[in-house]
C-alpha cells in the first residue's frame, strides 16, 4: 500500500473542456439519454412516413409490439454480454476518442427505456384508433386495460417514485410486465380471429413468440444453492458459492431469498487459484441487512452471470480502478484476473477491521501499490482529486469508478468534464 504523499487539497486538477465539448458531458446528455431520444426519433421518422397513407390502428399496435420487443430483448443477459462482446474487441491501437465511445457500451438500457416509452405511446395512439375505427367490445376491453397497465408500469419507474418506493416498482414491473404479455396474446389473438387471417401469418404471433421466449429463458435456470457465508464485521458478508461454473471476471449474479419478490445482483469475485466465486455483500438497505444478520444457508439464482460496466476496461492500455467501501467487490475480479495493469484508489472506513484481514491481504497481494485511504482516520476525501492523481502517476488511460450514486456522478463527469475517459454505474437496472 503505497502512502498518500499528497492532501486531496494538494492536487491540481486538469482545465475543462470548453464550453461546446463540455455541454456534452453533462448528465443529462450521457449517452444513455441520447440512445434513448435515438429510439425515440427514430420512432418520430416512421410515424411522418406513414402519415401520408394513414395511420391505422393495426399499424399503431405493430409498431408498439415492435418497440416493446426491442424493450424486452434489451434486458436480456445473453444478448448484454453479446453486446459488451462486439464493443470491448476493439483492439488499443485504435484511437482513444474511438474506444472512450465504445466503452459507453454498458448505456445500453436507454435502447430499453426509448423502446418501452415509445411502445407505450404506439399503443396510446392505437386505442384511440381503434375506439374511432369501431373495433370489436372484446377488442377495445383488453386495450383499455392493457394501456392502464403501460401507464401504471412507465409512472412507477420515474426516479423519484423508484428511489422512494423500490421493492413497489420491482413487484410492478415483474408482475405488470407478465400480466401484460399475458393480456397482449390474448388480445393478439383475439384480433386475428376477428380477422381471419391464420396465426402462423401473422408478424404478431411471432414477435410474441420471441419475446415470450427471452422473458421464460432466465427462469428456466431458476434453482436454490447452497451458500456459505462469513461475516468479518456487522457491515460486510462474504457469500461463497461453488455451484456450476465458475464467472468470468466481471460479471454479476443476481440472488434472491424470495424469487418472485425481490432481486439483488452483486459483483462475482473468481479467484484463479479456488473452484466457485464469492460476492462482498454490504450492509446498505434492509434486504442486506437482514442478509448479514440472518446469514442464509441457500439463495435462489436465476438466468446466467452478466457483464459489468469494468468489462470495458480492456479497451484502454492502463486503468485507475476507484472505489469507495464495498465498491471493491466488483473491483477486485480485475485487480485478481489482472487483464490489464490498474492502480486501485480504495477509501474506506477501518478497511481491515471492516473486511477482514484475509480481503485486504488477497487484494495488496496483486496491488502492492494501492492507494488505500482509511476515512476513519483521514475523513473523506476528495475522490475526484484522488482519482486524477492516481490516473497523473500511473499513466492511465481511464478511471473506472464503483461506490454511491452520488460518488459515481461526482468522479465520472468531474474527470469526463476535463477531457479524462471514465465510467461508472448508471442505476438503470
Amino acid at each position: 500500500m503505497s502512502l498518500l504523499e499528497e492532501t486531496t487539497t494538494d492536487v491540481e486538477l486538469p482545465p475543462l473542456l470548453p464550453k461546446a465539448r463540455r455541454a456534452f458531458k453533462h448528465p443529462a446528455l450521457m449517452h444513455y439519454n441520447r440512445l434513448a431520444a435515438t429510439v425515440i426519433a427514430v420512432n418520430l421518422v416512421a410515424l411522418g412516413l406513414a402519415l401520408p397513407g394513414g395511420v391505422t390502428a393495426e399499424v399503431a399496435s405493430r409498431a408498439a409490439l415492435v418497440n416493446f420487443a426491442l424493450a424486452i430483448l434489451m434486458r436480456r443477459q445473453r444478448l448484454i454480454n453479446l453486446l459488451f462482446r462486439i464493443a470491448t474487441a476493439a483492439p488499443v491501437s485504435w484511437p482513444l476518442r474511438v474506444r472512450w465511445t465504445l466503452a459507453k457500451v454498458y448505456h445500453f438500457g436507454g435502447l430499453h427505456v426509448g423502446g418501452a416509452l415509445s411502445g407505450t405511446l404506439w399503443f396510446g395512439a392505437f386505442v384511440a384508433l381503434a375506439t374511432v375505427e369501431g373495433a370489436p367490445a372484446d377488442v377495445l376491453v383488453l386495450a383499455y386495460a392493457l394501456v392502464a397497465l403501460f401507464g401504471l408500469i412507465v409512472v412507477t419507474t420515474t426516479p423519484k417514485l423508484r428511489a422512494k418506493y423500490h421493492n413497489g416498482f420491482e413487484l410492478v414491473h415483474r408482475f405488470g410486465g407478465w400480466l401484460s404479455l399475458a393480456l397482449l396474446w390474448i388480445l393478439t389473438l383475439v384480433q386475428i380471429g376477428h380477422s381471419g387471417a391464420s396465426l402462423p401469418g401473422a408478424p404478431e404471433f411471432w414477435v410474441l413468440c420471441v419475446v415470450t421466449a427471452a422473458i421464460i429463458a432466465p427462469w428456466t435456470r431458476l434453482r436454490r444453492v447452497p451458500v456459505d457465508i462469513t461475516r468479518p464485521s456487522s457491515h460486510v458478508a462474504i457469500a461463497r458459492f461453488t455451484h456450476g461454473r465458475k464467472p468470468f471476471a466481471g460479471s454479476s449474479t443476481a440472488i434472491s431469498r424470495s424469487p418472485l419478490r425481490e432481486w439483488h445482483s452483486f459483483a462475482n469475485i473468481p479467484s484463479p487459484s479456488e473452484h466457485g466465486f464469492r460476492l462482498t455483500i454490504s450492509r446498505s438497505g434492509d434486504w442486506t441487512g437482514r442478509f448479514i444478520d440472518d446469514m442464509p444457508k441457500h439463495v435462489w439464482v436465476k438466468g446466467i452471470t452478466v457483464a459489468g460496466v469494468a468489462n470495458i476496461e480492456v479497451l484502454f492500455r492502463k486503468v485507475v480502478y476507484v472505489a469507495t467501501g464495498s465498491g471493491i467487490g466488483p473491483c477486485l475480479p480485475h485487480l485478481l484476473a489482472q487483464k490489464v495493469p490498474a492502480l486501485l484508489v480504495w477509501s474506506t472506513r477501518a478497511p481491515r477491521e471492516t473486511f477482514g484481514d484475509e480481503l485486504i491481504d488477497e487484494i495488496l497481494a496483486v496491488q502492492p501499490h494501492a492507494r488505500i485511504w482509511d476515512t476513519a482516520e483521514h475523513g473523506k476525501p476528495d475522490m475526484v482529486r484522488l482519482a486524477f492523481a492516481a490516473y497523473r502517476d500511473f499513466g492511465a488511460e481511464a478511471v473506472i469508478c464503483i461506490s454511491n450514486k452520488k460518488l459515481t456522478w461526482q468522479v465520472v463527469h468531474g474527470l469526463e468534464r476535463r477531457g479524462i475517459p471514465s465510467y461508472g454505474a448508471i442505476w438503470d437496472s
